[in-house]
């Protein structure tokens, strides 16, 4: 019987491994992709439990546990310290080309606004996007840092997808568009730079995919794959930030990289798990920035909780383009450029199935 059992909780963990690996939308495939390290935890508890199992079980168990581990230690050490960095360190002396971008997930139902402004306040963030805010987290965002960070996009929601933006750089062609759905706003606006360059910066929240929130991923991977469109099809200096609701190793942000050209700060680095907060075994990068070639990386951490389901994570990045070749930029090919194409195309025409 504990034969039986070691095979099968090994095999079943093979089989998550496998399933995350489908080309298909259904929410409980991609949610596969999530617990990648967890899993690959498991496998190697399963493998420490081979020993107790006897005959063929024993070696199926033995067998489905390395492929397991093997599999998602593929996915999982570009996001680690065992990797070469995807962004290069910036030099110092070149203060006024960076841009310091603080991103937080406040959790809706969330009223510690002090917490997180204390957080602003000590680490003096050049941008401030905050995601879930509703009108009383905008009242609270706006009577302690308009003053100083005067440039503000707002976006008011009570539906889990309010948006603000609080900037002490100076914005430009401010946009706020709804790409895929009506109910899920983005931010496209230019910054300019303490040193006068303009760069561009997209802010982003798709909506996940959950059994209580949509049954696929098709609309909010059509929304990411929008936005790498056009990032590549105007490749200028380009920061995206957000809560993307996927992880950093997922098919849709590899593939969105890919299509943008976009390079992640934290391969090479760490993951950087800021989701979920309140449970340190059940942790995944769900909040990202991204940025193009033009940028090295001064500075990436994540900050102390504030009661909301996310850490805040803050960035510098620093604009530095005469540096671009020293990056090995991401390029999609014909068949990944169709598929993102039409992945666009069905989200646009498809309404969702929630």
């Amino acid at each position: 019987m504990l034969s039986t059992a070691i095979a099968i909780f090994a095999t079943l963990l093979l089989g998550i491994t496998i399933l995350a690996r489908l080309p298909f939308h259904w929410w409980w495939i991609r949610c596969c992709e999530f617990p990648r390290l967890q899993i690959a935890f498991l496998a190697i508890f399963a493998l420490l439990l081979t020993p107790l199992a006897d005959g063929s079980l024993r070696w199926l168990a033995i067998l489905s546990g390395l492929a397991t581990l093997v599999i998602q230690a593929c996915y999982i050490l570009p996001w680690t310290r065992f990797w070469p960095v995807q962004v290069q360190r910036y030099e110092p002396g070149h203060d006024e080309r960076c841009v310091r971008l603080l991103v937080a997930n406040v959790l809706t139902p969330n009223r510690n606004a002090e917490g997180l402004i204390a957080l602003v306040h000590q680490h003096e963030p050049d941008i401030v996007l905050t995601l879930e805010s509703d009108d009383w987290w905008g009242q609270q965002l706006d009577s302690a840092l308009a003053s100083q960070w005067p440039h503000a996009v707002r976006i008011p929601q009570d539906n889990l997808y309010g948006m603000h933006l609080f900037s002490r750089l100076p914005l430009a062609s401010t946009q706020v568009e709804r790409l895929i759905q009506d109910d899920i706003p983005s931010i496209s606006t230019e910054v300019t730079l303490s040193c006068g360059e303009t760069i561009r910066l997209y802010a982003v929240h798709p909506r996940p995919p959950a059994p209580n929130e949509s049954k696929e991923s098709l609309w909010r991977d059509a929304e990411l794959l929008l936005i790498g469109k056009r990032i590549h099809e105007d490749p200028v200096a380009t920061l995206v930030a957000g809560d993307l609701n996927d992880v950093a190793w997922s098919r849709t942000t590899r593939l969105f990289c890919r299509v943008s050209g976009m390079l992640d700060p934290r391969r090479g680095r760490g993951m950087f798990s800021t989701f979920h907060a309140q449970y340190p075994l059940l942790r995944w990068p769900l909040d990202h920035v991204f940025s193009s070639e033009h940028f090295t990386l001064r500075d990436m951490r994540r900050l102390p909780g504030f009661g909301s389901d996310h850490f805040p994570i803050l960035t510098t990045l620093c604009y530095r383009p005469s540096r671009a070749d020293e990056h090995e930029t991401p390029e999609a090919n014909h068949d990944e450029r169709h598929e993102a194409r039409a992945t666009i195309r069905e989200g646009m025409e498809r309404e969702q199935e929630s």
